[in-house]
């Protein structure tokens, strides 16, 4: 009886839950239950469905994005963005390659931090700033291609 006293239970709430864990694709926390968790942000097992869907568009996008912007450099238009310009003319195109590897990359980063302040709402103007890109690339190709 005496030993069953010393017994030490360790509150498993001590700790926050950790970026990346066991359960991390395969547990079941959606959502921050207490206020004071949802104030400060944390991590959750699984994603909400428009998060996964707005990182879906934002790669879609990305890829759309790449398609034009290597069709209308190829058709002899200009890139706008100094540090693409760049490294396009450092790399020529493997810097394509490297975009197609990098981003889903940082977008799992951000989709692991959504649950912090601004994240989410960072992923929504990213994946504006895409539509509104690609769409300027659209109108640019249809510019050239008539």
């Amino acid at each position: 009886m005496r030993d069953l006293n010393r017994r030490v239970i360790r509150d498993r709430r001590g700790r926050s839950t950790p970026c990346l864990s066991r359960y991390t694709l395969a547990g079941r926390r959606r959502t921050l239950r207490r206020t004071i968790d949802q104030n400060k942000g944390g991590y959750v097992d699984r994603w909400d469905v428009g998060l996964f869907l707005l990182v879906v568009l934002i790669a879609g996008l990305n890829l759309l994005d790449s398609v034009f912007t290597k069709t209308i450099l190829h058709r002899g238009g200009w890139e706008l963005n100094p540090v693409v310009r760049v490294a396009n003319e450092l790399w020529g195109n493997s810097i394509w390659t490297w975009k197609m590897l990098t981003i889903p990359g940082f977008l799992f980063f951000l989709c692991l931090h959504s649950k912090f302040r601004r994240v989410e709402t960072f992923i929504r103007v990213v994946s504006c700033v895409y539509a509104a890109m690609v769409l300027y690339e659209i109108l640019i190709y249809v510019w050239i291609v008539v």
